[in-house]
């Protein structure tokens, strides 16, 4: 199952929630109480949001945390290479040419780098701005005809219940 790790999460969580009031300063300990995050976690995840940008920090007694850019220029690819240790990729192969000891004869290889890029590209075109409104989901796949959904019917047998007077 493809899933977004926790950290990934939270940190979107926390540069869309800063995104709300773009001007303002937050503090490690008040995004940690309002977004329901353990400190140690908040703090982590601006830490590595900062080494990349995403997010700057001043200290003293106003300091705090703020978007490093404009929330429409963040996107979530951003915070995916941000928070993860390892380059983005569905598979080794994708993620890290040549780790895969069958890599060279694998003939889906180059299906599953096309996947990787199909998902890395819908993730560079959501931005945190984005995040701050939802959008209706689409479904292209439920939505074509039936005839074309190569999804197999049954035929159902309808049945007439009658009850005696």
């Amino acid at each position: 199952m493809l899933r977004i790790s926790k950290i990934i999460d939270y940190g979107t969580l926390v540069l869309t929630h800063m995104a709300g009031s773009p001007d303002r300063v937050f503090s490690a300990a008040d995004l940690a109480i309002t977004l329901g995050l353990g400190q140690p976690t908040v703090s982590k995840v601006l830490k590595l949001l900062g080494q990349h940008g995403l997010v700057i920090s001043s200290r003293g007694s106003r300091g705090g945390y703020a978007l490093g850019r404009p929330a429409h220029a963040i996107s979530i690819a951003n915070i995916i290479d941000a928070l993860e240790e390892q380059p983005f990729g569905l598979t080794e192969c994708a993620s890290v040419p040549g780790s895969c000891s069958v890599e060279a004869g694998c003939h889906i290889r180059s299906n599953w780098q096309r996947i990787n890029s199909a998902i890395r590209r819908t993730l560079e075109d959501v931005s945190v701005a984005d995040m701050l409104s939802p959008t209706p989901i689409e479904f292209p796949l439920l939505a074509r005809p039936l005839a074309e959904s190569k999804v197999r019917t049954r035929a159902v047998q309808s049945t007439t219940w009658s009850f005696p007077e």
